[in-house]
């Protein structure tokens, strides 16, 4: 699959070692004949005309392919605006492990030459939508590219909820919280808390209980069409809260619902032609490597 990208949205969150990288880009993207565009977070940073700058949203409208250089944490940031419109998204590692932002900071150069010359791979990767609802009325609401997290906020204690799936009655639980988790975010919180690595083509929700206060619950895979309903015990003494990508945190009350479901929208996440889910794993995980 082939696609002509002219205008390329170079996001980030300001960093001084990130600007750089930024802005050399920036002129090399000019060079090359194409027309940048830039995070207008990055503008205390970086010595570039004032036109060039943009927030999120507009990036998103104008730009055919958008460059997160950062860690993970920049890309489930960025992913969740930049999925509500028709735009690819490639990134460049600045952080640390690396799952969805897989070009080498220090040599990427050539392998996005071949992305913008049109040889690349691309996954579509669906988001969550969590709404926190009271006395039936919606009271917030976000989306999540890793996972949806019901928590007791800063302080770690047992909290007491219901799972419904489609409406139906699952189990009751209590434990530290709940983390629902997309495939991308497989390799993410989910993986830490004992939930399974779940390929990103599998259209799959992960529920995965944290610390349960039974040695008989397990993480559960239920199919990405489902709806997943938590019911918090109004006996919950405290108010909670929902976490979407670590990064967003919704307030949750004693007795308040929290319904979890797959967003309409999809992030294009594209990779260079030789890119491999399973070579990424094996590498970042630390796996053995092939016996002959």
């Amino acid at each position: 699959m082939t696609k002509a990208f002219k205008t390329i949205a170079l996001v980030g969150k300001p960093r001084n070692q990130d600007a750089t990288t930024h802005l050399s880009l920036f002129h090399w993207l000019k060079e090359k004949g194409f027309t940048p565009l830039i995070d207008n977070r990055l503008e205390p940073l970086m010595e570039a005309p004032r036109e060039v700058f943009r927030d999120l949203l507009s990036l998103g409208k104008e730009a055919d392919l958008a460059i997160v250089i950062g860690g993970d944490g920049n890309m489930l940031g960025a992913a969740r605006v930049l999925s509500r419109f028709d735009i690819s998204v490639i990134g460049v590692n600045r952080g640390n492990l690396g799952f969805l932002t897989d070009l080498d900071p220090d040599d990427f150069e050539n392998e996005l030459l071949e992305v913008l010359n049109g040889n690349y791979l691309v996954e579509e990767r669906f988001l969550l939508e969590a709404e926190v609802h009271r006395h039936g009325q919606l009271k917030s609401h976000n989306a999540a590219l890793n996972e949806v997290v019901l928590h007791p906020g800063k302080v770690a204690h047992m909290i007491e909820f219901e799972v419904y799936i489609d409406g139906d009655f699952a189990f009751s639980q209590r434990s530290d919280g709940l983390i629902a988790a997309t495939p991308t975010g497989s390799t993410a919180y989910s993986l830490s808390g004992g939930g399974p690595i779940v390929s990103p083509r599998l259209n799959a929700i992960t529920l995965v209980p944290m610390f349960p206060h039974t040695l008989s619950c397990r993480p559960l895979v239920v199919d990405g069409a489902r709806v997943i309903k938590l019911i918090v015990s109004p006996d919950n003494g405290s108010v909670l809260e929902v976490s979407c990508d670590g990064q967003v945190s919704l307030p949750v009350s004693p007795g308040d619902e929290i319904r979890i479901y797959q967003s309409p929208a999809k992030l294009k996440l594209i990779h260079s032609s030789n890119y491999n889910y399973f070579n990424t794993l094996r590498n970042k995980l630390g796996w053995s490597s092939k016996l002959f």
